[in-house]
């Protein structure tokens, strides 16, 4: 706390309630999160298993692991969790096989995956590279907005978003054969398990029970989603970024 000023310091005893800091770069954002976690150890009781940081980049993630690290010690901060938001939704997945209709050791398809399963689904239709790019963008935007393949089905407009959303359809079922996501499932599928079973999102609310988000300005809706779920009505959250350093706006 020592090495904090006194509006970092604020943001970082605060724990009635959620709490958005917003400051530009360089301002130590990313320490105050650093530094919470060690108060929420420290001073406020809670066991480092039940805190969880996220942030953007794996990079980032192992960089922020380090400081909480030396900050805390080793055996202080055993069991913390921080990773990206998809190692996030992977690691859900993985304890919740079966709500997930996944089985043990399931595959996450990269790009190339992607590409090569939507070219054979649509050979019939002698779809040609720039359909088959258009197709898996548009694939990814319904999921990344929390849209099934049923809802896209019965929102389309014209032929090419039913050739779209008919091969969305058959692309979610062949990955269920595979015994595969891709990575927008990695938030989609967990999103939708939080969302739809009210014990197992309990479950999860009580397995962490202070959430800290790094680069906030970066989050897309179905990431928000995500937060919410976790957080739930306890409101245990912190959230920091800089809307000017936003990538995607």
């Amino acid at each position: 706390m020592n090495d904090l000023n006194k509006r970092q310091g604020e943001a970082v005893r605060h724990l009635d309630g959620p709490l958005w800091v917003l400051a530009g770069a360089g301002s130590g954002k990313t320490r105050v999160i650093t530094a919470k976690i060690a108060h929420l150890i420290d001073n406020a009781g809670l066991a480092a298993r039940h805190i969880t940081a996220v942030t953007f980049t794996n990079k980032a993630a192992r960089e922020m692991k380090a400081r909480v690290g030396r900050l805390l010690g080793p055996e202080s901060g055993r069991g913390l969790t921080v990773s990206t938001f998809h190692t996030l939704g992977l690691n859900i997945l993985r304890r919740e096989l079966n709500a997930a209709g996944l089985r043990r050791g399931f595959s996450i398809f990269d790009e190339q995956d992607v590409e090569q399963l939507l070219r054979e689904l649509s050979k019939k239709n002698e779809a040609d590279k720039e359909t088959l790019r258009r197709a898996r963008w548009q694939i990814s935007t319904w999921k990344n907005d929390l849209i099934d393949p049923d809802t896209a089905l019965n929102a389309v407009d014209d032929d090419f978003d039913a050739f779209y959303a008919a091969l969305y359809g058959a692309y979610q079922r062949a990955l269920r054969v595979y015994n595969a996501v891709d990575f927008d499932d990695l938030i989609l599928l967990p999103v939708t398990l939080l969302r739809d079973d009210p014990a197992l999102r309990e479950r999860w609310q009580n397995r962490i029970r202070y959430l800290l988000v790094d680069e906030y300005q970066d989050t897309n809706g179905a990431q928000y989603e995500l937060v919410k779920l976790l957080v739930g009505v306890r409101g245990a959250l912190t959230v920091v970024g800089d809307d000017d350093q936003s990538i995607y706006a």
